[in-house]
């Protein structure tokens, strides 16, 4: 059933504005998040990360711990994510230091492995009598996940096969254990399924596989284990609720699922495992419960900027059409998981509308979780903020106006870490004869089938995008939903060949040259009138960029601003601002302040020029006011 599989990650993007998120995560990024994870970073709360894999080797060897166990039961996580991170990105960028570094730590972490092949700091250190008693809330398994992924990441991009063989070992301790042992359950939090993918993929190991279909298919099976697990282990991490099947996406089987709900990232992480191993596997039953989960978040449950997850309540799936701007969660963790879908979607058929949704969530709210500067991160990513309220009030307390450090919870930095380094996985696929542009980034990258491509464009602030292209087969260039006009030329010569399911597919011999130009024209995005808060409201887009309004481009006040949609939206070119971005002026009425709460009086309304800049970009002048949604004049 696979259609087109991702391929090797492009080449650094010199120049290019992906390019330089890639640059800044291996300069700044990547050596911040290591010192984090070795207590070194000035003003970041304590992470214990390495620590904790010390202390549990001197566990393994029988020696005393030294300090013990610090953090939350997932932390093993964050060194799994960075170790994944640096490997992309010393692909991108060698350097001598940082390898070292990865290969210290990964003596560190192998040393920290049982006999068995066990691999937990927590219950390595704490409690290593209750290993396997708490599935539903003690993470081994998402651990276990993160580690299997750095681990492939590792042979992949830097040929060294150390964590792959720990996770190897791993992998076949827990097929002992929930396999052959017949041990019962399903992660709580849905992790290791797509990992074991990659492995499968990477090693061929069989074992990997079925793992992966044990999991998935064991899913909403038994939807009275987690009570059972409960009732037995008489101990418990956070107390979740084991009935609790919709949060856990564990209610119905997965191939009967039709909505998406409960814990956001745990859902698109567990819908990415479905995908890929419905490609893998040629499962057209599990393929279609993946359409219709994907249908759910993107037709009725995701945020014009590509958030999903409105309600801080559980950082979940609320119900269709609930998607409030200023108490909206959209943990940014979350839309990197819809990236990760969107792409094993694309595996199983090749349609516009997945490559589409990857690339909005990663310009808006993905980028829009690490400031400018990659030294501090939001985890939350609402649509409207107001100082005095949104941080402060108990609705709000989640959605703050300024990117903190470090935090305790501190799963998204590393995330994002890692995605930006392997930006190239996901703009690129390909088949037996075709070479897939999921994405536009400047960049080179080598196609297994033997075409060779590089790209140059100043996306998504340009929109013009130049392949040259050697060797023999089909190049596939996506056409944006978005950009309704398009021309595209092959060595000069227009091309008039209609997108095939967002796609038009181009006949290369040799070498050839393909120049894309899209449509860069500043459109009004309306919601639909089933969204109650944003009836009579408009967004501002270009390309792929969702701007937003802040106070700082506005007088210090955005409430009271008004679109007149029926005015030319003008663009302006901001070298100084925001590290050099593209500003949009559009025609607005500003409503006169009263010092009345309520009045009879109609406000008077003054013409003038609203001023927005691109929402990855908010949060980065201070603390002001910012709105994405703005009501309409008319």
């Amino acid at each position: 059933m696979k259609i087109q599989h991702q391929t090797g990650q492009a080449a650094y993007s010199s120049g290019g504005f992906i390019g330089k998120y890639q640059k800044l995560v291996s300069e700044t990024v990547i050596p911040y998040q290591y010192a984090v994870l070795n207590d070194k970073a000035e003003g970041a709360e304590k992470s214990h990360v390495v620590r904790n894999f010390i202390n549990a080797g001197r566990a393994v060897r029988g020696e005393d711990t030294g300090d013990g166990f610090y953090g939350m039961v997932f932390q093993d996580s964050d060194a799994a994510k960075w170790i994944e991170a640096a490997a992309y990105s010393l692909r991108n960028f060698p350097d001598p230091v940082l390898e070292k570094q990865v290969d210290d730590l990964i003596d560190i972490i192998a040393a920290a492995q049982d006999e068995d092949g066990y691999l937990n700091t927590y219950f390595t250190i704490k409690d290593k009598e209750k290993r396997w008693t708490n599935i539903l809330e003690a993470h081994e398994l998402y651990c276990a996940g993160h580690m299997i992924e750095a681990a492939c990441a590792c042979c992949e991009a830097l040929g060294k096969r150390k964590l792959l063989d720990v996770m190897l070992k791993n992998v076949s301790h827990i097929y002992k254990v929930f396999v052959e042992d017949k041990h019962g359950g399903f992660p709580g939090h849905p992790e290791i399924e797509l990992a074991l993918m990659k492995m499968y993929r990477l090693t061929g190991d069989r074992k990997c596989l079925e793992l992966a279909e044990y999991f998935i298919n064991t899913r909403g099976c038994d939807t009275d284990y987690y009570k059972r697990e409960c009732e037995a282990r008489k101990w418990q991490v956070w107390g979740n609720d084991p009935g609790n099947g919709d949060y856990q996406q564990s209610a119905v089987p997965l191939r009967k699922a039709s909505d998406a709900v409960g814990h956001a990232v745990r859902a698109v992480y567990l819908y990415t495992g479905m995908a890929d191993l419905a490609a893998e596997t040629g499962d057209s039953e599990l393929y279609d419960a993946c359409v219709r989960l994907w249908n759910s978040i993107t037709k009725r449950q995701m945020y014009v900027t590509g958030g999903i997850g409105s309600t801080v309540h559980g950082e979940a799936f609320s119900t269709d059409f609930d998607l409030p701007p200023d108490t909206a969660y959209a943990e940014t963790c979350a839309s990197i998981g819809l990236m990760f879908f969107a792409s094993r979607m694309l595996e199983n058929e090749v349609k516009g509308e997945y490559a589409d949704v990857m690339e909005q969530a990663f310009f808006n709210t993905v980028l829009a979780g690490m400031q400018l500067d990659g030294k501090r991160f939001f985890y939350v990513n609402p649509l409207e903020v107001v100082p005095g309220i949104s941080g402060k009030v108990q609705t709000q307390k989640h959605d703050l106006t300024q990117r903190p450090g470090w935090y305790a919870c501190a799963c998204c930095p590393p995330n994002a870490a890692r995605l930006i380094s392997s930006f190239g996985k996901y703009a690129y696929g390909e088949s037996a004869d075709t070479a897939y542009c999921h994405l536009f980034a400047a960049g080179s990258v080598s196609f297994e089938n033997g075409i060779q491509l590089s790209c140059e464009t100043e996306y998504p602030y340009g929109f013009t995008v130049k392949y040259k292209v050697s060797g023999n087969g089909n190049v596939a260039v996506r056409i944006p939903a978005w950009s309704k006009q398009f021309t595209l030329t092959v060595n000069g010569s227009p091309v008039n060949a209609e997108p095939a399911n967002g796609y038009v597919y181009i006949p290369v011999a040799g070498s050839s040259e393909i120049v894309l130009t899209l449509d860069g024209t500043p459109r009004f995005v309306y919601a639909s009138p089933k969204i109650p808060r944003l009836t009579g409201f408009a967004a501002v887009c270009r390309g792929p960029l969702v701007y937003c309004f802040e106070g700082v481009d506005n007088g210090g006040d955005v409430l009271s601003l008004r679109l007149d949609t029926s005015g030319e939206i003008t663009v302006s070119d901001e070298p100084e601002t925001l590290g050099g971005t593209v500003k949009l002026g559009v025609p607005a009425l500003r409503t006169a302040q009263t010092d009345e709460l309520y009045t009879s009086q109609r406000p008077a309304q003054t013409a003038c020029t609203a001023y927005a800049v691109p929402y990855c970009t908010w949060g980065n002048r201070g603390e002001n006011q910012m709105r994405v949604w703005i009501p309409t004049a008319k």
